[in-house]
C-alpha cells in the first residue's frame, strides 16, 4: 500500500553554521562592542546571553536572520521561554530547536485526519507519523489537508512510497 511519513527535523549541522555566523556578526558589529554577547548551542538549545534587553532583542533578530539564511524555517526555533538573569546583570534565554512531532500536535492532525473523511491510515510512530492509503491521490490530497492546517511547527514528508 501507498505511504509516507510526516516528520519534522532540523539540520543541526546548518543551525551550527547560523550559529557561527551570529557570532562574527555580533563580534564585528559596533553595537556589540565591548559587550560581552554570546551564543552557544548545547543539545537541542542555543542559549543566548547578552548584556541587557535591546541586546537580548538584537540577537534573537539576528538567530532569526542567520536561521533563514541557512534555508531553514525560523519557525523551528521556540523563543517562548522567559529570559532569566545571569551573572552580573546579564540575561540568559535559552532558544529550544524543535525537533520531531510532539504528541499533542500528532494527536491533532491525526484528528484532523480522521474527521475529514479521507481514505488513509493514520499512526503514531514515536516522533513521526506514517500515512496510508490505498490510492496515491488519497495520499497526496493528506499531504494538502495538512499544509492547509497551518501547523506553526515545520513539516517534512518522507518515503513516499508507491
Amino acid at each position: 500500500m501507498p505511504s509516507f511519513d510526516i516528520v519534522s527535523k532540523t539540520d543541526i549541522h546548518e543551525i551550527d553554521n547560523a550559529i557561527a555566523g551570529v557570532r562574527r556578526e555580533v563580534e564585528t558589529r559596533f553595537d556589540f562592542k565591548g559587550s560581552k554577547c554570546t551564543v552557544e548551542r548545547t543539545e537541542n538549545d542555543i542559549v543566548l546571553l547578552a548584556d541587557d534587553e535591546p541586546k537580548l532583542l538584537q540577537m534573537q533578530e539576528l538567530v532569526r536572520v542567520h536561521v533563514t539564511r541557512r534555508k531553514l524555517d525560523a519557525s523551528a526555533l521556540d523563543f517562548s521561554a522567559k529570559p532569566e538573569r545571569a551573572a552580573n546583570d546579564a540575561l540568559r534565554h535559552t532558544v529550544t530547536v524543535k525537533q520531531g512531532i510532539a504528541q499533542e500536535l500528532a494527536k491533532r492532525i491525526v484528528k484532523s485526519i480522521k474527521d475529514s473523511k479521507m481514505k488513509v491510515q493514520v499512526s503514531i510512530q514515536g516522533d513521526e507519523l506514517r500515512v496510508t492509503g490505498k490510492k496515491r491521490d488519497d495520499l497526496q490530497e493528506a499531504i494538502a489537508h495538512v499544509k492547509r492546517m497551518g501547523i506553526e511547527q515545520p513539516l517534512q514528508y518522507d518515503n513516499f512510497r508507491d
